[in-house]
């Protein structure tokens, strides 16, 4: 078993008043009346792998996926078990990385993991498994999809389903750009398919493939109009590019226009991004979405940020925690609406520090 693991337990404060007035012949007491603030920050969680993704379990307590090849369930009084995952290739920036729940989750237990796994080439592929999740147990696993190029690099593995109860899955290019245009290789796309692997009628080109054209996709989110938007890291070096980290608002069968454009450039039949970090470098690792904005953690950027929306425009952008907490990966919305962020100091390109990496649980009223 794991390490065992102390939550901090985030301390609310409670501002009591009590008014006394006086009036001819008598004392008139008020009664105390406590509100109660969630704090501006807290730590939920710390001694933790390379965090890559959370589910939020209905009856309280998280799953959180270690990139490392660990699942851990952190209890509600911030026990932390480890729950053994069998055949994860671990390697760069592939490993265990996406873990969604079943929108009918307290029905049918049903738990996704987006995973590296090695072919009988002995070459890195990525898969989508569901699982059985009971009791702190998984069994009944099934392969949703398999045969999704991987790397050492640009794996993709974000997983959401959607407004229409659609799993939708972000693939990397797997370092070969050319894939990304090949509307044949499930690799630098967004997928969509039934909750068992089949592919819907309504997808654009009768497979698994949404959209298409993207280097490394990490992040996806809807809003409040149910339009789908996405995070991508841009180039660091490839086509002598850099940078140019982008947000997207995603449109079925969609060419985003990896490697053929980059940032604002444009071309007949692809998209631009609705915004984009221009010589800059967020390396956009999550997307959320929460009143009128969407959340992302910044890998190099080393910040979260807040995008405000405007319809199907993005008209802002904010930064918060600039280096305050390093390297943050995945931002998700809690069901008490705050949001938690996973920090990758350790994953190589960090300096970590005592108690990374860390669930850190930000208000963002208070921001």
């Amino acid at each position: 078993m794991k390490r065992i693991s102390v939550l901090i337990v985030v301390v609310v404060v409670a501002i009591a008043a009590i008014l006394v007035t006086q009036q001819a012949g008598r004392g008139d007491t008020q009664t105390p009346q406590a509100t109660t603030t969630p704090a501006a920050v807290s730590v939920v969680a710390e001694e933790l792998e390379i965090p890559w993704d959370i589910a939020f379990l209905p009856e309280g307590g998280m799953l959180v996926t270690e990139r490392t090849g660990h699942l851990i369930a952190i209890a509600k009084d911030g026990a932390q078990t480890e729950i053994p995952i069998d055949g994860v290739a671990r390697g760069g920036e592939g490993g265990l990385l996406g873990i969604v729940l079943h929108p009918e989750f307290a029905r049918n237990h049903f738990l996704y993991l987006y995973m590296g796994v090695k072919s009988a080439a002995n070459q890195t592929q990525n898969r989508v498994i569901r699982y059985t999740y009971e009791g702190g147990v998984l069994t009944q696993n099934k392969v949703i999809i398999t045969g999704i190029p991987g790397a050492i690099y640009h794996d993709g593995g974000r997983m959401e389903f959607g407004p229409d109860s659609l799993l939708y899955i972000t693939t990397g290019d797997a370092t070969t750009p050319t894939l990304a245009q090949d509307k044949a290789s499930l690799a630098g796309k967004i997928l969509r398919l039934h909750d068992d692997g089949d592919v819907p009628v309504g997808n654009p080109f009768g497979t698994a493939v949404y959209s298409w054209g993207h280097r490394n996709p990490q992040g996806l989110a809807w809003d409040a109009a149910d339009r789908l938007w996405e995070s991508e890291h841009g180039p660091t070096g490839e086509l002598s590019a850099c940078c140019h980290d982008e947000l997207n608002l995603i449109k079925p069968g969609s060419n985003y226009g990896w490697p053929t454009i980059i940032g604002d450039q444009t071309k007949v039949g692809l998209q631009a991004p609705a915004w984009q970090s221009g010589d800059g470098t967020w390396a956009p690792a999550s997307l959320a979405y929460l009143k009128g904005s969407l959340y992302f953690g910044g890998l190099m950027g080393k910040a979260l940020y807040r995008a405000t929306l405007d319809g199907e425009r993005v008209t802002g952008l904010e930064t918060f925690y600039k280096n305050e907490y390093g390297r943050i990966r995945t931002v998700r919305v809690g069901p008490d609406d705050m949001l938690y962020l996973t920090t990758s100091n350790r994953d190589g390109r960090g300096d970590p520090v005592a108690g990374d990496d860390k669930i850190i649980r930000i208000n963002p009223d208070l921001l």
